[in-house]
């Protein structure tokens, strides 16, 4: 068993590390404040290679593995969720999509152009009434000659409406049985599209600069090329999908809590109280010592599941536990890292308060932590 990265793994870490540090940090309070989502940065990100990692270069890709995506997913998350989940969501649930299952010409055609950072793509799975259970969705599509004709609306779409967000992968449902079950789809609906609204979502407490959506189709016509994969093979795409996902949201959970740890650590030094530094005292060596134990454990699971992925092996069960530990950990370190930090934490002059909010949406998103469970159960044949 080798737990050693390799160099090329050393160095993405160490060049995202730097890369968040020097453009990230200096206006993360700044976008966050404002809720912008800055084109800038998702550029930057793009000419570092953050994006299309694990795409083979065919397809404007670095042909990477996926510890190393995930190692920079966990390295942006460490300085800011909001920047982290515009890559994130854009590796995993916008590019999977269109790689694992879209035709040859359907990967030359959208993958290229998605690998610059000048351009995003959403997930629309999520609607107001389906979102633990994904086949609840309402939105329907009708085939029409050489047309789909779609109708409902999705909701929570990260990347859907942003000015260099260029279009989504839509479950749909395509038909509907006598017996009342339904059949689902995924359909490829671009910018611009007659008949397809997006609108940004405001008033978020966490990923403030990041592009939250809700997606409309009244009528939107697409042609019948833009299916993909095959009819009825669209739960399975969105679920699939999702499973790949859980792995990027995990390391946003571990970049959090390490992100927490490193300012309360550093806090912890250079307070003082009754004349010595905070962390002098048993209390709070005590908890900062967990919390470095639980980050630990969390990064170790997370990578070895990477490596289940990478060596094609079953990777689904250990997807769902890494996504719910290191969500749930994130949670536990990020609420000790404001104790430490007293009531200057619950200030937004400090990185820990945003990180603090940052981190919840982590125990919501891509299956909530009891989606998780009951996952897991499933595959503990429970």
């Amino acid at each position: 068993m080798n737990f050693e990265l390799t160099e090329e793994q050393k160095m993405i870490r160490d060049t995202v590390r730097d890369f968040a540090e020097r453009e990230i940090r200096p206006v993360a309070k700044e976008l966050d404040e404002k809720a912008t989502f800055s084109e800038e940065l998702t550029k930057k990100m793009g000419d570092l290679g953050l994006f299309g990692m694990y795409l083979p270069e065919k397809y404007g890709g670095q042909g990477l593995d996926t510890l190393s995506y995930i190692i920079a997913v966990e390295e942006l998350a460490r300085v800011d969720g909001s920047q982290a989940a515009t890559l994130a969501a854009h590796n995993s649930l916008g590019i999977g999509p269109l790689y694992y299952y879209g035709t040859e010409e359907q990967k030359m055609k959208y993958l290229p152009p998605l690998c610059t950072g000048e351009a995003l793509w959403g997930f629309g799975l999520t609607e107001p009434e389906a979102g633990s259970d994904s086949r609840g969705s309402k939105t329907t599509a009708v085939l029409e000659g050489n047309e789909w004709v779609i109708n409902g609306s999705k909701i929570f779409i990260t990347n859907g409406s942003a000015d260099i967000s260029v279009g989504s992968a839509v479950q749909v449902v395509t038909r509907v049985f006598e017996d009342g079950k339904k059949e689902y789809s995924t359909i490829i609906v671009e910018k611009g599209t007659p008949g397809f609204t997006r609108m940004p979502m405001h008033g978020k407490m966490m990923w403030r600069a990041s592009d939250t959506a809700q997606l409309y189709f009244d009528n939107c016509r697409v042609p019948k090329e833009n299916l993909l994969g095959k009819v009825g093979e669209g739960s399975h795409i969105m679920l699939s999908t999702l499973d790949n996902g859980r792995l990027s949201i995990a390391a946003m959970g571990l970049g959090a809590a390490q992100g927490a740890f490193d300012l309360a650590i550093q806090y912890a030094k250079e307070r003082k109280q009754f004349g010595k530094p905070i962390s002098k005292f048993q209390v709070n060596a005590f908890k900062l010592a967990d919390m470095a134990m639980k980050i630990e454990h969390a990064r170790w699971f997370l990578y070895r599941t990477c490596w289940l992925k990478d060596n094609n092996k079953p990777f689904g069960k250990e997807a769902a536990m890494a996504k719910l530990y290191c969500s749930e950990i994130a949670k536990e370190v990020a609420d000790e890292a404001v104790q430490i930090h007293g009531g200057y934490g619950l200030m937004k002059d400090y990185d820990v308060e945003r990180i603090f909010r940052d981190q919840r949406l982590l125990q919501i998103g891509e299956g909530t932590s009891e989606i998780q469970r009951l996952v897991i159960s499933r595959h503990l044949g429970l």
